[in-house]
């Protein structure tokens, strides 16, 4: 068994029984968990002291999976997941089948498709969308590298993946545009 896959069996593990990991994703280290638990979601929020208003993203391994979390996909999503080449959050309206406390107050959603092999390898197997957000109490910088990350977080999740995944190649968080039913979009972070 590769020590990738190794790694992966850790994490099924523990989200299965509804536990917090700490991982590599496509942009920076996150703190994830089974977007569709609700308390494994609490979780997170207790962890990073962050208040629920703030959404999550969620990170899934196919664009078609979208459809399943999502009511109405509007046409300019497919436009910009095709056509862009670093990673991209699309805040889509109008959330289904997600714990509530990963949907926003406004119902909507928060989506990246993962790019890198780990966590692509990870949410497949899973078989369910992984919460992401960065790994640090909320208000502080996010980490850029894992020796940057708070024993406090550390500690706080039941997992941690080995640091020498550690094979980002943005090491910044990815760009996020939110789009409306209309398909007209507003870009919240560059």
């Amino acid at each position: 068994m590769s020590p990738i896959e190794r790694e992966i069996q850790q994490c099924l593990k523990t989200l299965n029984n509804g536990g917090t990991i700490l991982y590599p994703t496509d942009t920076i280290w996150g703190i994830g968990c089974d977007a569709t638990d609700f308390a494994a979601v609490d979780k997170v929020y207790l962890l990073k002291r962050k208040k629920e208003h703030k959404s999550l993203i969620v990170l899934l391994d196919e664009p078609e999976k979208i459809r399943e979390f999502v009511t109405v996909v509007p046409e300019i999503a497919w436009d910009l997941l095709n056509n862009v080449d670093t990673p991209l959050t699309i805040i889509y309206p109008d959330a289904k089948n997600l714990a509530p406390n990963v949907i926003a107050a406004d119902q909507s959603v928060a989506i990246r498709i993962v790019r890198n092999e780990f966590c692509k390898r990870m949410i497949s197997a899973f078989g369910k969308p992984l919460v992401s957000t960065s790994a640090n109490i909320s208000g502080d910088p996010p980490p850029r590298v894992f020796k940057n990350i708070s024993t406090e977080i550390i500690n706080g999740v039941d997992y941690v993946v080995d640091e020498s995944l550690d094979l980002l190649q943005q090491v910044k968080p990815s760009r996020i545009i939110k789009l409306n039913l209309n398909g007209e979009f507003r870009i919240i972070r560059h």
